[in-house]
Formats: C-alpha cells, structure tokens, sequence
C-alpha cells in the first residue's frame, strides 16, 4: 500500500498531515489507478495500429476520464507543495514574517485539497448514465380547469426562454391550445450538453396562487400543471418490435373541437405490452406525426424501464409527476407575494416574473447541489 502513497507524498511525511489522513486507503488507490488508466489510454491512442473502432472506444474512455485526471495532477501538485511548505515551517531558519508569510500558504493550499478532494470525489460518484442525454419535456394541466391550463402555457414558455438562456434548443413536439389561451398539452424534445442532468429536477407538480383575470371578488384561486422531463431515448436504448404497436389514425382537430384537417393524418400509437398511449396530431403529414410519437413513446418506455431498474427512485411516471392535486407540489408560484418558493430546498425568491422569463438557475443550482452533497454523503459512509 505504500506504493500508492507514493503518488502523492513520500511515505514518512504523510501522517504529519492530519486532513490526509481523512483520505482513506482504497480512495488513494481509486486515484492511483485512475491515473495509470489515464495515461495508459494516452500511449494507446499514440499507437499507429489502433484499429478505428478501438480507437473512437478508447478515445471516448480518454475523453470521460480527462476531468477528473487533470484534477488529480492538480491534488498531486497541491500536495507536494504542502509539504515542501510544512519543512519550511519546521525550518528553524524560518521565522518572523516568513513564517507567518509560509503558514498562511500553508493554510490556503491545505483547504484547497480538502476542496480539491470533494471536487474529486463528486466527480466519482456514479452516474445516471441517462444525465449525458437530450431531455423531453411534457406539461399538462391539473387541478384548476381554464386557470391550470393557462399556467401549463405559461410553464411551457418559461422552459422555452431558459433554454434560450443556456443556448439549448427547443424544438416543439405537440402544442394543445385551449379556447382561451391556455394548453392542454404541450412537449417539447430539449438538446444540448448534459439537459437532462439538470432538467430532470423539475419533473413534478408545479402550483400557482394568484386571482384569475375572470375573478371578479378578487378571490386567490390555486391551481396546479405537471412537468415531466424524460431522457431522450434512442433506438439503441429501446427496441420497439412492430408487433406490439397498435396504429390508430384519424382526422387531427382544434380547440373545441374545429376542424383543422381534411385528412386522417392524426396519429396514435399504443403499446400494448405496457398500455402507453401517444398522440400526435400538430403535423399535417401523418408520417411525420407517427415519427413523433414513436419518438416520445421510445423515450416513455426508456424512462419506465430506468426507473424500475433504479429502486431508489419513482417506480412509474404517474409517480414522478403526481396526479396533479393541490396538495402535492415541487414549487409554488404565488403572485399576490411575487415570490417562488422550492418546497425540496426551501428555497423562495421573491422574483417571481424573473423566474418565469426563464431564470432557473438559482433553483436548478441548489437542487444539483443538495442531490451531489447526499449522494457523496451517502457514498462516504457506505
């Protein structure tokens, strides 16, 4: 075991630092190892006779382990120069304004590993190899007929600006609208570097509190939307076998039920081994509404299939986005106060038209936080 030490301080110096200490045996070795993987994919790369499959396989390995390599060559580093520090202190040469200059060095450098460390191991914690994807997101309204249908629209478009915000690209899949503005559906496919990682924090019932333009008392209604956000799955993530499809077609129509179509290009898809039903109706190529939902219905089955392999989190979507009931809700939007309030972190901003032109990262932020501090709390002490 001393030879893994040897990374990164000699042996004889490393028990004269306490916080070192804190670093347990098989972390040392985790990062020892690391490295001599990271720099064995190196010399493999260099090679001339690396086959073009090896080389994109290794070359993704190389990539996915760059991070996290060059944080350990910077702990290294960090370490290496405490303790050149720590003998100057110990030095009976230095004294005065040297050494007070020597501690403080000393000081800022040892919390630098200790944050260094955490970095490290937040970097090692297991991944939900769905966080890499493109997200879809989904919104409908719950409890609170025309006034939920109106805040679902108004989530839909605060979601549209945020991913104008962070350069992510939104293309619209379905859009329902109400007779009076509202949506009764919308989804949206979200693209761009790691989306679901961070969207996947919204997925819930969402409330709102405020006096409806057609109150005429004035009185504060409550009504509530549900987000889902589900990883965009690709073929090689779900196979679809056409014998379980059953294929409807029919003629699309608007709002109240006006005709938008003279022919039956609405389309809609069930699975009939697990019952989901997609519906799609915005194109007028039925091609392309059958290429929709067959999108959406892949992502659908992906998800369920996530979630019953990850015990520690919701078994089916209707427990990921609730049924929609007022007392079930992830935030709140409450007008009459301007203020948005985050019930999992009790977080509260009193911005609330902000929050709605798409600033959420605030949120977003504090969520990601929270989720990696009880992962690696969780991981230190298993």
């Amino acid at each position: 075991m001393g030879m893994v030490f040897m990374v990164f301080l000699p042996y004889n110096i490393f028990f004269h630092y306490s916080f070192l200490i804190l670093m347990s045996f098989s972390f040392q070795e985790k990062l020892h190892q690391i490295l001599e993987k990271y720099n064995h994919l190196a010399q493999c790369l260099a090679s001339p006779s690396l086959s073009p499959q090896e080389r994109a396989k290794q070359g993704k390995e190389y990539t996915d382990l760059s991070d996290v390599a060059q944080m350990i060559k910077r702990l290294q580093k960090h370490t290496q120069e405490v303790a050149d520090l720590h003998n100057l202190m110990e030095d009976p040469e230095t004294k005065g304004e040297m050494h007070t200059f020597v501690h403080q060095e000393y000081r800022q450098i040892k919390q630098g590993i200790a944050d260094l460390e955490r970095e490290i191991k937040i970097a090692l914690l297991p991944k939900d190899k769905a966080d890499t994807k493109n997200a879809m997101i989904e919104i409908r309204p719950g409890t609170g007929g025309d006034e939920a249908a109106l805040f679902a629209q108004e989530l839909f478009y605060m979601y549209q600006r945020y991913c104008e915000i962070r350069k992510w690209r939104f293309d619209v899949d379905s859009f329902l609208p109400t007779d009076l503005g509202g949506v009764r559906e919308a989804s949206a496919t979200i693209k761009g570097h790691h989306v679901f990682s961070v969207l996947k924090f919204e997925s819930g019932v969402h409330r709102v509190q405020r006096v409806p333009s057609t109150e005429t008392s004035g009185r504060i209604h409550t009504s509530t939307a549900t987000v889902a956000v589900l990883p965009e799955a690709q073929e090689i993530d779900v196979k679809i076998e056409d014998k379980d499809l059953r294929i409807d077609v029919f003629r699309s129509s608007g709002p109240g039920g006006q005709s938008v179509n003279t022919t039956d290009s609405a389309v809609r898809i069930t699975h009939v081994p697990t019952g989901l039903v997609v519906q799609q109706q915005d194109e007028k190529s039925q091609h392309k509404n059958k290429a929709k939902a067959l999108k959406i219905l892949r992502s659908r089955l992906y998800e369920q299939e996530r979630r019953q392999y990850d015990q520690t989190r919701s078994m089916d979507r209707k427990h990921q986005i609730g049924t929609g009931d007022r007392s079930e809700r992830i935030r709140t939007y409450n007008f009459p106060q301007g203020r948005v309030t985050d019930h999992r972190t009790h977080q509260t901003l009193h911005q609330i038209h902000d929050v709605l032109q798409g600033h959420l990262d605030p949120f977003l932020h504090t969520l990601v936080a929270e989720d990696e501090a009880r992962r690696l709390l969780a991981w230190e002490s298993s």
